[in-house]
């Protein structure tokens, strides 16, 4: 095809009809409407560091030296490196989720010289106690199960530490629910087939805007962190 013919083709938006057929593709134009009065504003893309990061970002940065070991060791090399012209945040360790989670292998704070990342026992007791990334936050006006148009199930299946972090919803057994446990990984944001990504990571204790849910509270008498699933992670 010609240069022209072809620009004009992918002009007219064909190219991009030709996208949304894909699987999944057409489940969210299905998706009905959210009343305009619940229509609100989509919290900004969030870099994640890497698991046992110091607790506050400003004391982070002041222990990174900017090695790149923790880089080096990382088996599905999600962390990344800002750059120089990455301001305060140049030569520190970072990852975004939307293109590949954390698999919790632990090894970047094993090699890390510094107390910027702290080693933490690839275990799921320690990993629940230890690890704050971030919590996953789903929104339920745009989720497939949520909003009928689909049956999914993506994050909750690749979720490294089980049910404690994420699982479905006991009135419909298919839309997710986030639990208090999960560490924000980032691995059900990697998976999620929805085009506008309605799972993310958020900070702990960033508020909620009208129509995204956070966690869902753990039943009565059992205290976040504490019951079952204490072995190695399962990969």
């Amino acid at each position: 095809m010609p240069r022209r013919s072809f620009l004009q083709w992918l002009a007219q938006g064909t190219g991009v009809l030709a996208a949304a057929s894909a699987p999944y593709g057409l489940a969210h134009m299905l998706a009905p409407e959210a009343p305009p009065s619940r229509v609100t504003k989509r919290p900004a893309r969030r870099t994640l560091r890497p698991p046992g990061a110091l607790a506050t970002d400003s004391a982070f940065r002041d222990a990174c030296i900017g090695c790149g070991l923790c880089a080096e060791v990382c088996p599905p090399r999600c962390i990344l490196f800002h750059e120089r012209d990455g301001g305060e945040d140049a030569n520190t360790p970072y990852i975004v989720p939307e293109e590949k989670g954390c698999i919790l292998c632990m090894k970047c704070g094993e090699v890390c010289p510094t107390p910027a990342l702290e080693a933490i026992p690839r275990q799921k007791q320690a990993i629940y106690d230890k690890v704050r990334m971030g919590i996953a936050q789903i929104d339920r006006l745009s989720c497939y199960p949520w909003v009928n148009t689909g049956i999914c199930g993506a994050c909750v299946l690749s979720c490294p530490l089980g049910s404690r972090a994420i699982g479905f919803d006991f009135a419909n057994l298919y839309r997710p629910v986030v639990k208090p446990d999960c560490v924000g990984c980032g691995l059900c944001v990697e998976v999620c087939p929805h085009p506008s990504l309605p799972i993310r990571v958020v900070a702990r204790g960033e508020s909620t805007v009208t129509g995204h849910e956070t966690v869902e509270p753990l039943p009565q008498g059992t205290p976040s962190g504490s019951a079952g699933g204490a072995g190695v992670l399962p990969f």
